[in-house]
């Protein structure tokens, strides 16, 4: 493909000097005084006081009695999804997981992290459309789930890019069919959502609720997770569980399976740094929204929505709807993608090869679940009910399937927020060129 810096219509444009990422890491050096601590006083290991100190600060903050530190996110929804098997069906086997021959309700657009706990425990996901309010869990299509599996107990929504899940309806929904629900707030730590009255973290939201600190987080430990809880004893449970399940006993003893799954004290020093900056961090990412809105408003595209009356995102990450009739032509493959550009009109992949000609860095949406290769026999369902094999050679069908609509006509702008103003400029500028 010829260098897009080389096409008329982004003449006069610059490179950009450095990379400008999509979120990358913001450190204030007081992170350098925790990890410290940790190697002065050689407690590099699983355990020590700024693992301690930072389970503390991020339980208060969610609104939350118990937080566990983790090695990542994803084993956070593990010991969650876990935790939620063990609850609903009773102790599995040593070699079989807790929800074996079950199926579970679970957000389609998001990334597998998600999803991928609900395999470990030998489940089956079953994957709910999106709605073009939010880009999360339809409730409507939750509801059509429930209708054609009432068997189900567990549902594990997603809060996409930092934005809240209606999480009023599907816990309405949750409730009246006896099934748990599993908090995915990796991606939205310090995003906010009115379920009644009062205003609550995103983490306190769930039956079992998990964050993320990993390395373009809102803020980060380079790697880490937390399960977030009221329940003591499930706190408990998920502390044993990460250490391989020791027994109290002076030599090695396990009646249960366990994980190597605790956080390091040196990766919570890191995070111990970063905590005192979240709410900058928020503020940053808002700003960034906020400019991309307001500088790409004369152009045929829309930003990721939000419920502007019961939720605050945390505004992670900014991206991008292209407009279905100013869509030029653009084919996915597996791995690869073609497109052409049309005048007046641009595609995904267009614009961020262009972003990515002068130094910045893009991502498409993410690619839903029921489209990926290993989960494409897995059922889906959306506002029309089962969404597999809704064409017909011979009867039209409307085929519904919001979530495969806006990974083909989205995408992730550059959210760093070490971007400078003149860098964003220079990015919605690139953007209006597309469209020329």
């Amino acid at each position: 493909m010829t260098d897009l810096r080389e096409d008329p219509r982004f003449k006069g444009i610059e490179p950009f000097d450095g990379k400008v990422w999509l979120s990358s890491p913001s450190m204030h050096g007081d992170e350098q005084r925790w990890v410290d601590e940790a190697l002065q006083t050689n407690w590099v290991t699983t355990a020590g006081s700024n693992i301690n100190e930072v389970e503390r600060q991020i339980a208060e903050y969610i609104g939350m009695k118990y937080a566990v530190g983790l090695s990542t996110g994803t084993a956070a929804l593990h010991m969650a999804t876990k935790l939620a098997g063990e609850r609903l069906y009773g102790q599995a086997r040593p070699n079989e997981g807790t929800l074996s021959g079950r199926r579970v309700f679970c957000s389609d657009l998001t990334f597998d992290a998600t999803i991928n706990p609900v395999a470990y425990e030998d489940g089956e996901a079953v994957f709910i459309d999106t709605e073009y309010d939010t880009w999360n869990m339809d409730p409507v299509a939750l509801e059509r789930a429930f209708e054609i599996y009432p068997d189900v107990r567990l549902v594990v929504v997603a809060h996409l890019y930092g934005t809240p899940c209606r999480m009023r309806e599907i816990r309405e929904i949750c409730d009246a069919h006896g099934a748990l629900i599993i908090e995915d707030a990796a991606e939205s730590l310090g995003a906010k959502y009115r379920p009644e009255d009062e205003w609550r973290e995103t983490g306190a939201l769930g039956d079992y609720n998990c964050i993320s600190f990993n390395g373009n987080k809102i803020i980060t430990g380079s790697g880490g997770g937390m399960f977030i809880t009221d329940s003591k004893e499930d706190a408990d449970k998920v502390r044993k569980w990460s250490t391989q399940s020791r027994e109290a006993a002076p030599w090695y003893q396990h009646e249960e399976i366990g994980y190597n799954y605790r956080m390091s004290n040196v990766i919570a020093g890191v995070i111990r740094g970063q905590i005192p900056y979240l709410r900058e961090h928020i503020e940053q990412k808002k700003a960034i929204y906020e400019r991309y809105k307001k500088g790409l408003a004369d152009l045929p595209v829309m930003m990721n929505p939000f419920d502007r009356e019961n939720s605050e995102p945390n505004f992670w990450l900014s991206c991008l709807l292209i407009d279905s009739e100013a869509l030029a032509p653009q084919v996915r493959g597996e791995q690869e993608v073609l497109w052409n550009h049309e005048p007046g009109k641009s595609s995904p992949t267009e614009i961020l090869d262009a972003i990515k000609a002068f130094g910045g860095e893009g991502r498409p949406i993410w690619k839903p679940m029921h489209m990926q290769p290993i989960y494409r026999i897995n059922p889906f369902v959306t506002v029309e009910g089962n969404g597999r094999g809704r064409t017909n050679a011979y009867i039209k069908g409307s085929g519904i399937d919001v979530g495969a609509d806006i990974f083909r006509r989205g995408l992730c702008l550059p959210s760093d927020n070490k971007m400078t103003e003149e860098q964003q400029d220079r990015i919605i500028e690139i953007i209006h060129r597309c469209f020329l």
